[in-house]
């Protein structure tokens, strides 16, 4: 489903030429799930830009089922983030003055659906993600297990091709970053949806399938778990 082949990316630091990833090539197939890992400043936010459509000034080649998307306008890119990928971060990135509902139905304004539709659509998220009575609440009255799961449920409300999820349970405590991690296994098992997973955390890293190790721009190793 994803290809990289020979990616290069390169920051102008004024006079200097920062090299942030170096040759990165790899594969990701329909229905995994991959963890990234890495030290701070190893690269891992860059690849995971240029896995989300968001950044296109890299070198080499990135094909997503087949297609290449860098000369893609930028509006037409857009919409093709916001059906083909899902983004979960660690800090939740909500609207603290919008409902949960409000939150979880950003998506589905953009891709035009009606007001009726919207609500359907995300209370069926929101029971899927374990929140059956929320849709009501503004985010800082949640748990912060509670705001990343109306993250994963916004995340998923277009039945996207991908999730990226970045350091998805750096926030939150062990029992709460567990919760988490297994609603990822359970997306990915039963509605193979594929997730990358970007984790300093080696428990959360050990559920995947397979562990990308990055290491100052470069993949070093790659683990499959079995």
């Amino acid at each position: 489903m994803i290809e990289l082949k020979d990616i290069n990316r390169s920051f102008k630091n004024g006079d200097q030429t920062n090299h942030i990833l170096k040759d990165i090539s790899l594969n990701v197939h329909e229905g995994k799930f991959v963890a990234i890992m890495g030290p701070s400043g190893s690269g891992k936010s860059t690849l995971i830009n240029i896995l989300g459509f968001i950044d296109r000034g890299y070198e080499g080649d990135y094909q997503f089922k087949g297609e290449s998307f860098k000369k893609t306008s930028d509006n037409r890119l857009a919409e093709i983030r916001n059906k083909t990928v899902g983004f979960v971060f660690q800090n939740f990135k909500l609207i603290q003055n919008n409902t949960i509902l409000e939150n979880v139905s950003i998506p589905l304004v953009y891709a035009g659906l009606s007001s009726q539709e919207r609500k359907k659509r995300v209370m069926d998220k929101l029971h899927q993600v374990g929140l059956y009575d929320k849709e009501n609440h503004i985010p800082n009255k949640l748990s912060g297990g509670q705001q990343q799961r109306v993250a994963i449920a916004r995340a998923v409300i277009n039945d996207p091709e991908f999730i990226i999820a970045d350091e998805p349970t750096g926030a939150l405590d062990q029992k709460t970053s567990e919760d988490i991690i297994d609603l990822f296994e359970e997306l990915n098992k039963e509605l193979n949806t594929t997730i990358i997973v970007v984790t300093h955390e080696r428990e959360v890293a050990e559920k995947a399938d397979r562990i990308i190790h990055i290491l100052d721009g470069r993949i070093q190793e790659e683990e499959v778990m079995t």
